[in-house]
């Protein structure tokens, strides 16, 4: 407690809050998350990035350096509290309580995570620091993807642009289509049709974008423009409850117990990283978002080149690619994924596609076989 009168404006009785932010692939791109939290902080003097690192800062570097010296002995502590069992939030120090659990339709999900951790099935040894997981035909079924998301997708871009044409959002939506359009006509893409000036009016440039974001949905295009369209129509559906993300029974209990064991998970999708937030944040187990570190998206790469997960290796600051698991249903994703040297699980689930004869790849039905 003596260490919290180190920090600035803070005493013995103080109530110390760090707020953390999710980790983003590029680190220029933390400043909007750092700025909130500051915000909602405004006595905070540190932030931590999940699997980055801490920003500190003072009022001279003598003041950054004695915080931080402060922060590291706090931090220190805790993890040393939480490994011996005693609950560091309350004065009387009781023994930490077993977790609540995932709760779902199909039932409750408890476990202890005491239990979980001290399992000899268990080798720390041979666990991943971190998973990255492929959403469709990995943790959700390819039939959600396509019979219901894209359709509501397609079914909704003109309401959404009309109701939303004036937006900043919408207008940037807008900015990327025509250029992702007009490269379409310059390489002959078939259902590409041209987007009229802002001249032409309201109704007729909504057209002209339906009629080409049909197209692109119709060809399963996985293209930035469309994707991020897509999760803002999205947003839209699970805002107004319209929409449920669906993820596979196995998936709660996995991430409930990869979590119990310290491993960071990642999502890796072709989706944008909003889509992917909503997806998991509204899903028929509830809110899974608690044990997701961070997303991914086709901002770091398309899925099926290795440079993609160079990208991701150096993001998540491994020191060895290997210390990452891909889990994907797609045979290219997983050969670009073990080029780059992670290491691989291919997923088969129902109705996902067939996988190459003598592919080489171990295959899971369940992430409980992982």
């Amino acid at each position: 407690m003596e260490m919290i009168k180190g920090i600035k404006g803070h005493g013995y009785y103080d109530e110390l809050v760090v707020p953390i932010i999710e980790n983003t692939a590029y680190e220029n791109e933390l400043t909007d998350s750092l700025a909130k939290a500051i915000q909602a902080y405004p006595k905070t003097t540190a932030v931590l990035v999940r699997n980055h690192g801490i920003y500190i800062w003072g009022d001279s570097w003598i003041s950054a350096k004695t915080q931080a010296e402060c922060y590291h002995y706090l931090f220190d502590a805790a993890i040393k509290l939480h490994q011996l069992g005693v609950d560091w939030s309350t004065p009387s120090h009781g023994p930490i309580q077993n977790g609540k659990g995932v709760s779902g339709r199909n039932g409750n999900l408890n476990m202890s995570t005491n239990a979980l951790t001290a399992d000899s099935n268990y080798n720390s040894n041979l666990l991943p620091r971190y998973i990255v997981l492929d959403i469709e035909g990995t943790t959700t079924p390819i039939s959600f993807v396509t019979e219901v998301l894209f359709p509501y997708a397609r079914d909704n871009v003109g309401r959404h642009l009309c109701a939303t044409y004036d937006s900043a959002e919408t207008q940037d939506d807008i900015k990327m289509l025509r250029a992702q359009v007009q490269d379409d006509l310059q390489q002959g893409v078939i259902g590409a049709v041209p987007i009229p000036s802002d001249d032409a009016g309201k109704e007729e440039v909504i057209a002209a974008l339906v009629t080409n974001v049909d197209a692109m949905i119709k060809a399963d295009r996985k293209i930035t423009a469309l994707k991020q369209l897509q999760g803002h129509i999205w947003q839209t559906g699970f805002e107004s409850r319209e929409l449920e993300g669906v993820v596979f029974d196995d998936v709660p209990e996995a991430l409930e117990k990869w979590d119990a064991l310290g491993i960071k998970v990642y999502i890796y999708s072709s989706g944008s990283r909003l889509a992917q937030r909503l997806l998991f944040g509204n899903s028929n187990y509830g809110n899974l978002r608690k044990y997701l570190s961070g997303f991914f998206d086709t901002s770091v790469g398309n899925k099926r080149e290795t440079q993609s997960y160079v990208e991701i290796s150096q993001s998540l600051g491994v020191d060895k690619p290997s210390e990452i698991l891909f889990v994907t249903d797609v045979y290219q994703e997983a050969t670009a994924a073990i080029a780059a040297g992670l290491e691989v699980v291919i997923s088969v689930r129902p109705g996902n596609g067939p996988l190459p004869e003598n592919h080489g790849f171990k295959t899971v039905n369940s992430f409980s076989e992982i």
